[in-house]
């Protein structure tokens, strides 16, 4: 059976630890009920949701070896960065003081090196709902530029999440994608999941 493990924040997280579905109710739970409901009930994939609410960068980097490497999975996806780009809004932290980029290229080195697992790489997004997070998107697109240029530089594969959200958004109304911003609705949560599985289905091997 195939393993594939989700790190990131609370977008990930999706309430995990307080639901009787260990896999929450956002997009990682949409994402396991594609793959395993299709194939006639037979359960495909072993899938953990190692997210955890807060977290920025350095919570991903802490948990790695123990909620993820030690697991030896089939394949790893991160959704992380909005927590950083908060910290810089709400601090003036840059990401470079934060060390964001130097974290992110030791968490894609170590999966690599350490793993077999295939890595999909997704970028954080920010919803202008309110209309204060306008001002996060430049911080939000820099920490997509990192991200980008780090899964190239290993091989991963990447997904830009900022402008599939807003496209979505604005043809939709951002209160159907979001609930706050940052946070999303079923149907913003169906977003990533259909781009998560659209990648994967180019990427996986024949299982």
């Amino acid at each position: 059976m195939k393993k594939i493990i989700f790190l990131g924040d609370s977008i990930t997280d999706a309430s995990h630890c307080f639901l009787e579905n260990p896999l929450g109710n956002g997009y990682v739970n949409m994402v396991a009920e594609k793959l395993n409901d299709s194939d006639g009930g037979r359960k495909k994939y072993d899938i953990m949701n190692r997210g955890h609410d807060g977290f920025t960068i350095h919570g991903v980097k802490r948990i790695l070896e123990k909620e993820c490497i030690l697991k030896r999975p089939d394949v790893v996806s991160i959704l992380i960065g909005c927590n950083d780009v908060g910290v810089m809004m709400n601090t003036g932290k840059s990401l470079e003081e934060q060390q964001f980029e130097a974290c992110y290229e030791a968490i894609v080195k170590e999966i690599t090196e350490q793993s077999d697992a295939k890595l999909i790489c997704m970028s954080p997004f920010i919803v202008p709902y309110p209309r204060m997070y306008e001002n996060w998107i430049p911080g939000i697109k820099q920490t997509e530029r990192i991200e980008k240029k780090i899964a190239e530089k290993y091989h991963a594969d990447f997904l830009a999440l900022q402008d599939m959200i807003i496209l979505k958004a604005e043809k939709a109304g951002y209160e159907s994608v979001t609930t706050d911003g940052i946070h999303l609705t079923e149907y913003g949560n169906e977003i990533i999941a259909g781009a998560w599985l659209q990648l994967f289905e180019k990427i996986k091997d024949g299982d």
